[in-house]
Protein backbone atom coordinates (compact mmCIF):
# COMPACT_ATOMS: atom_id res chain seq x y z
CA UNK A 1 0.00 0.00 0.00
CA UNK A 2 1.30 3.68 -1.02
CA UNK A 3 0.88 6.05 2.12
CA UNK A 4 1.89 9.56 1.20
CA UNK A 5 0.12 12.56 2.78
CA UNK A 6 -2.09 14.73 1.39
CA UNK A 7 -2.05 12.34 -1.97
CA UNK A 8 -5.32 9.94 -1.88
CA UNK A 9 -3.82 6.54 -1.64
CA UNK A 10 -6.10 4.85 -4.54
CA UNK A 11 -3.87 7.35 -7.09
CA UNK A 12 -0.78 4.84 -7.54
CA UNK A 13 2.18 5.93 -8.96
CA UNK A 14 1.82 5.43 -12.57
CA UNK A 15 -1.71 7.62 -12.24
CA UNK A 16 0.43 10.06 -10.42
CA UNK A 17 3.42 10.46 -13.53
CA UNK A 18 0.20 10.36 -16.03
CA UNK A 19 -1.69 13.54 -13.88
CA UNK A 20 1.84 15.24 -13.94
CA UNK A 21 2.64 14.99 -17.34
CA UNK A 22 -1.12 15.89 -18.70
CA UNK A 23 -0.72 19.80 -19.47
CA UNK A 24 -3.67 22.26 -19.62
CA UNK A 25 -6.39 21.26 -22.13
CA UNK A 26 -5.14 17.48 -21.71
CA UNK A 27 -8.07 15.05 -21.15
CA UNK A 28 -8.28 11.95 -18.73
CA UNK A 29 -11.26 9.65 -19.35
CA UNK A 30 -12.21 7.96 -16.48
CA UNK A 31 -14.42 4.67 -17.07
CA UNK A 32 -16.66 1.78 -15.91
CA UNK A 33 -16.20 -1.81 -15.94
CA UNK A 34 -18.02 -2.53 -19.19
CA UNK A 35 -15.87 0.67 -21.25
CA UNK A 36 -13.48 -0.80 -24.21
CA UNK A 37 -11.07 0.55 -21.99
CA UNK A 38 -7.87 -1.31 -23.55
CA UNK A 39 -9.02 -0.92 -26.77
CA UNK A 40 -9.59 2.61 -27.24
CA UNK A 41 -6.55 3.45 -24.96
CA UNK A 42 -4.64 2.77 -27.74
CA UNK A 43 -5.16 5.69 -29.75
CA UNK A 44 -4.31 7.65 -26.46
CA UNK A 45 -1.04 9.53 -25.07
CA UNK A 46 -0.56 6.95 -22.66
CA UNK A 47 -1.18 4.01 -25.02
CA UNK A 48 -2.96 1.64 -22.03
CA UNK A 49 -5.77 1.65 -19.82
CA UNK A 50 -4.96 2.70 -16.27
CA UNK A 51 -6.54 1.13 -13.40
CA UNK A 52 -8.49 2.30 -10.30
CA UNK A 53 -10.51 -0.51 -7.89
CA UNK A 54 -13.23 1.73 -7.16
CA UNK A 55 -16.40 3.11 -8.15
CA UNK A 56 -16.32 6.36 -10.99
CA UNK A 57 -17.70 8.71 -8.67
CA UNK A 58 -14.56 7.44 -5.94
CA UNK A 59 -12.31 7.78 -9.07
CA UNK A 60 -13.49 11.62 -10.09
CA UNK A 61 -13.22 12.00 -6.03
CA UNK A 62 -9.61 10.61 -6.47
CA UNK A 63 -8.26 12.60 -9.29
CA UNK A 64 -10.11 15.97 -8.50
CA UNK A 65 -7.83 16.16 -5.76
CA UNK A 66 -5.00 16.81 -7.41
CA UNK A 67 -6.49 17.75 -11.10
CA UNK A 68 -7.74 21.42 -11.80
CA UNK A 69 -10.77 21.16 -14.10
CA UNK A 70 -10.37 23.54 -17.25
CA UNK A 71 -12.63 26.81 -16.77
CA UNK A 72 -11.44 28.56 -19.72
CA UNK A 73 -13.91 26.35 -22.47
CA UNK A 74 -16.85 25.13 -22.14
CA UNK A 75 -17.41 21.24 -22.50
CA UNK A 76 -14.65 20.76 -19.47
CA UNK A 77 -16.83 17.59 -18.33
CA UNK A 78 -18.14 15.48 -20.49
CA UNK A 79 -20.55 12.26 -19.95
CA UNK A 80 -22.21 9.51 -22.03
CA UNK A 81 -25.27 9.54 -22.82
CA UNK A 82 -28.10 6.87 -22.22
CA UNK A 83 -28.65 5.12 -25.48
CA UNK A 84 -31.95 6.16 -26.75
CA UNK A 85 -32.67 8.84 -23.87
CA UNK A 86 -29.74 11.37 -23.98
CA UNK A 87 -31.88 13.19 -21.34
CA UNK A 88 -31.69 9.95 -18.42
CA UNK A 89 -28.92 11.26 -15.55
CA UNK A 90 -28.41 7.65 -14.22
CA UNK A 91 -27.39 7.63 -10.17
CA UNK A 92 -24.00 7.38 -11.36
CA UNK A 93 -23.84 10.13 -13.63
CA UNK A 94 -25.11 12.14 -10.61
CA UNK A 95 -22.54 11.29 -8.17
CA UNK A 96 -20.25 12.36 -10.45
CA UNK A 97 -21.85 15.37 -11.48
CA UNK A 98 -22.41 16.56 -7.72
CA UNK A 99 -18.46 16.46 -7.77
CA UNK A 100 -17.71 18.32 -10.86
CA UNK A 101 -19.96 21.35 -9.80
CA UNK A 102 -18.45 21.41 -5.85
CA UNK A 103 -15.43 22.19 -8.54
CA UNK A 104 -17.18 24.72 -10.09
CA UNK A 105 -17.42 22.84 -13.78
CA UNK A 106 -20.76 22.06 -15.39
CA UNK A 107 -21.46 18.70 -17.41
CA UNK A 108 -22.09 17.99 -21.34
CA UNK A 109 -24.14 14.97 -22.48
CA UNK A 110 -21.95 13.12 -25.67
CA UNK A 111 -23.50 10.32 -27.29
CA UNK A 112 -22.08 6.94 -27.06
CA UNK A 113 -19.92 6.66 -30.06
CA UNK A 114 -18.67 10.58 -29.72
CA UNK A 115 -17.59 9.72 -26.51
CA UNK A 116 -15.51 6.58 -27.58
CA UNK A 117 -13.98 9.00 -30.60
CA UNK A 118 -13.56 11.91 -28.29
CA UNK A 119 -12.28 9.10 -25.13
CA UNK A 120 -9.10 8.20 -28.17
CA UNK A 121 -8.26 11.79 -28.34
CA UNK A 122 -7.01 11.62 -24.46
CA UNK A 123 -4.66 11.73 -22.79
CA UNK A 124 -5.45 8.99 -20.66
CA UNK A 125 -8.30 6.27 -19.76
CA UNK A 126 -8.28 4.74 -16.55
CA UNK A 127 -11.05 2.12 -16.14
CA UNK A 128 -12.11 1.90 -12.67
CA UNK A 129 -14.39 -1.39 -11.30
CA UNK A 130 -17.81 1.19 -11.57
CA UNK A 131 -20.71 -1.68 -12.78
CA UNK A 132 -23.43 0.84 -13.26
CA UNK A 133 -24.30 1.72 -17.01
CA UNK A 134 -22.65 4.77 -18.16
CA UNK A 135 -20.77 5.59 -15.36
CA UNK A 136 -17.71 7.15 -18.01
CA UNK A 137 -16.55 10.70 -17.89
CA UNK A 138 -13.87 12.87 -19.94
CA UNK A 139 -12.29 15.44 -17.94
CA UNK A 140 -10.21 18.33 -19.20
CA UNK A 141 -7.19 19.55 -17.30
CA UNK A 142 -7.00 23.36 -16.26
CA UNK A 143 -4.10 25.39 -14.93
CA UNK A 144 -3.06 26.17 -11.40
CA UNK A 145 -2.49 29.88 -10.80
CA UNK A 146 0.42 31.56 -10.06
CA UNK A 147 0.06 32.73 -5.74
CA UNK A 148 -2.79 29.79 -5.66
CA UNK A 149 -0.79 28.03 -2.86
CA UNK A 150 -1.35 24.80 -4.66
Amino acid sequence: MRMLKGIDPLLNAELLGVLAAMGHGDEIVITDANFPSESVARDTVHGTALRMDCSAPRAVEAILSLLPVDDFEPDAVRFMNVVGDPQARPEVIQEGEALFRAEGADLTGVDRFDFYDQAREAYAIVQTAERRFYGNFIIRKGVIPPGSGS
